[in-house]
């Protein structure tokens, strides 16, 4: 299993980074991103941690282990310059916190976003058309979710996606133990989103697609 969008407690996640990795492999997972929330107050502490502790986890505990960062309440024209700034200094994966409807986040985040050369828009809620056709032209993966809150809008991301032919990849966001994936949460999730359970293989091909270009 692959995922490509969690937290530590380098931001609101509960686990360190060793933990929420170990975890992770015990759960058979052979990939994992580890994302936590930047802005201009800490990506510069955060990002050059989190490539130096992917380092150390992938040599010793056997699973790719991929430092990243989600961009989270940036202002929207300013996002494609911290993906820029975040790339200079090691996030290999960079996500960019959508405008799910369980937040208030900053409007037109999304469109600005798929222009920004990011990989991932996690949690894109109630998303255009305009924008997922622009997630397809700029190659960034569409987000479906586990986490409680930000999935209610799962079905409509995924209907626009299949209609437009725009690549989706399924996230935990993990913030605990708890949120990390396992079968019965994949079933639970795409059921919800309107996807056949086979569909969970074309969203493993295109998160490992993104990992290989890296």
């Amino acid at each position: 299993m692959i995922d490509l969008h969690t937290h530590t407690l380098f931001s609101d996640g509960v686990l360190l980074p060793s933990e929420l990795v170990y975890r992770a492999k015990f759960k058979g997972y052979t990939a994992i991103a580890l994302t936590d929330h930047v802005d201009y107050s800490n990506y510069e502490f955060n990002i050059p941690k989190i490539v130096e502790v992917a380092r150390v986890l992938q040599e010793n505990y056997d699973i790719k282990v991929l430092p990243g960062v989600e961009i989270t309440y940036v202002p929207p024209k300013l996002i494609a310059d911290i993906v820029e700034k975040c790339r200079k200094l090691g996030a290999k994966i960079i996500v960019v916190h959508g405008e799910t409807v369980a937040e208030t986040v900053p409007a037109e985040t999304n469109h600005y976003a798929l222009k920004a050369g990011i990989d991932i828009l996690a949690h894109p809620g109630h998303i255009t058309k305009e924008d997922v056709l622009l997630a397809k032209e700029n190659n960034v993966c569409l987000e479906i979710t586990t986490r409680k809150g930000h999935n209610v809008t799962n079905k409509e991301v995924a209907t626009l996606a299949m209609q437009c032919g725009t690549n989706l990849v399924l996230n935990t966001d993990s913030h605990t133990p708890d949120d990390l994936m396992d079968l019965k949460k994949i079933e639970k999730t795409l059921l919800e989103a309107g996807l056949y359970l086979k569909y969970f293989e074309t969203m493993q091909k295109n998160s490992q697609n993104i990992i290989d270009k890296k």
